[in-house]
C-alpha cells in the first residue's frame, strides 16, 4: 500500500483520541503516545483498567488488528462499555511483534466516536504502527567498543576514566560516543546511553 499516514491523518481517523505504544521491551515502550481524553486517562489508571483491559490482552497474544467489536475476551471491569460512555463507541487495536532476537512488540488503540473502522481504514493503521515499529526499531550496526563506551556512560564514568579503563586515548572515546550518538540519533552520550538500555544493547 502506498498511501503513506503520518500523526496528522491519525487524529482524523481517530477522533475520539489513541494510543500507540512502540517496542515495549521488559516493561516500558520505548516511544509512547497517548491522545485519549484525560478523563478517560484519569479514570483508567484509577481503576487499573490495564490489567483487565480486554484489548490490551488482545494485542499481547496477537499479531494483526481487531475492532474491539470483535474482541471475544471477558471483560469483568466493564472496560470496553465504559469506554463508550467516554465517547469511545467504536475501536480498533493494532499489534505487531518481532520474532527477532529482541521480541519486541508494539501496540495501538484508534477510537472513533460515530462509526466502525473501515477495511481500508484498518489496513492503513495497521501498516502505520509496522513501519513506526521498523523505523524505531533498534540499531545493529554499534560496535564492540561503542557498546563498552556506552555502558561506562550509563555507569556514570567520566571520559578520563573511560579512557584510563579502556586504554585508549580521550579523542578515541570520544569518538566512539560521536559514532553511538549518530547510529542512535542522540544529543548527548547521556541520552545514547538511556537509549542503548531501552533497546537492551547495553
Amino acid at each position: 500500500m502506498s498511501v503513506l499516514i503520518g500523526p496528522a491523518e491519525i487524529g482524523q481517523l481517530a477522533p475520539a483520541g489513541y494510543y500507540i505504544a512502540l517496542r515495549i521491551g521488559f516493561a516500558f515502550p520505548i516511544e509512547e503516545t497517548n491522545a485519549l481524553s484525560s478523563d478517560w486517562i484519569d479514570h483508567y489508571t484509577k481503576q487499573r483498567f490495564m490489567l483487565y483491559d480486554p484489548t490490551v490482552r488482545w494485542a499481547y497474544s496477537n499479531v494483526g488488528c481487531i475492532r474491539w467489536s470483535e474482541i471475544t475476551l471477558d471483560d469483568p471491569k466493564r472496560v470496553l462499555a465504559q469506554a463508550r460512555s467516554f465517547g469511545m463507541r467504536y475501536g480498533l487495536t493494532v499489534s505487531v511483534f518481532d520474532a527477532s532476537k529482541d521480541q519486541q512488540r508494539s501496540l495501538a488503540s484508534f477510537t472513533r466516536s460515530d462509526r466502525e473502522f473501515s477495511t481500508l481504514e484498518a489496513k492503513l493503521l495497521q501498516v502505520y504502527l509496522t513501519r513506526r515499529h521498523t523505523e524505531t526499531a533498534p540499531p545493529t550496526n554499534l560496535t564492540k567498543a561503542e557498546i563498552e563506551a556506552l555502558g561506562m556512560i550509563k555507569d556514570g564514568r567520566r571520559l578520563k576514566e573511560i579512557a584510563f579503563q579502556l586504554k585508549v586515548s580521550e579523542g578515541a572515546v570520544k569518538q566512539r560516543l560521536k559514532n553511538a550518538k549518530l547510529k542512535l540519533g542522540a544529543k548527548t552520550g547521556t541520552q545514547a546511553a538511556a537509549l542503548a538500555s531501552q533497546y537492551g544493547l547495553i
